[in-house]
């Protein structure tokens, strides 16, 4: 396929769920087909590490990996971050595509990829807070630090802090504990 600009889809939001349906790894971001990168081992471990300490930290809460979230308010898109942070049960009956209502926070783990950048980095960043998901928690295997996105406002969050594996980091409200970084120099590959 060709690519095209912002302004002119691929196909429509209805085509992409029938194609995601047959290749769950799509995604449909800024009106382009976008194939999430098989995860490795450590990809997994970080997600699974970040599972436990919300668990510890926020009993109430679950850190759904893959959930489907529609960002429907930016472009129609469809993305389905590494973790979404959501009220146990939040998405019974949701279906693949749920509304990020009610979603505190979602999470992206970068893959070794071409396209890393522009979707974990630049794309995601914006869909997330264009929806108004509160805080967005990008690890960043490449550059060994954890960013943490905040204020969505506009499209954009205006505030993003990062900090070197290691450093503990603020997961401010609604999310609303540290998290001790550390253990994630074991996972930077």
């Amino acid at each position: 396929m060709t690519p095209r600009t912002t302004a002119q889809p691929q196909m429509s939001t209805e085509e992409f769920e029938e194609l995601a349906r047959r290749a769950p790894e799509l995604e449909f971001i800024h009106g382009r087909v976008q194939v999430k990168p098989v995860p490795n081992g450590n990809h997994a471990e970080i997600v699974t590490w970040l599972q436990k300490l919300c668990m510890q930290h926020r009993p109430d809460l679950w850190l759904y990996p893959g959930q489907g979230i529609a960002i429907e308010t930016y472009r129609e898109g469809r993305a389905r971050p590494d973790g979404v942070l959501a009220p146990d049960e939040h998405f019974a009956g949701a279906g693949e595509w749920a509304a990020p209502t009610g979603v505190l926070m979602t999470v992206e783990v970068t893959s070794r990829d071409a396209d890393t950048n522009r979707r974990d980095r630049v794309e995601k960043p914006d869909g997330y807070a264009a929806v108004g998901i509160p805080v967005y928690l990008l690890v960043d295997r490449e550059a060994c630090s954890v960013t943490v996105f905040t204020e969505p406002e506009k499209g954009t969050y205006r505030s993003a802090t990062t900090r070197p594996f290691g450093a503990v980091v603020e997961l401010p409200g609604p999310v609303g504990f540290a998290l001790d970084t550390e253990k994630l120099k074991e996972y930077a590959d």
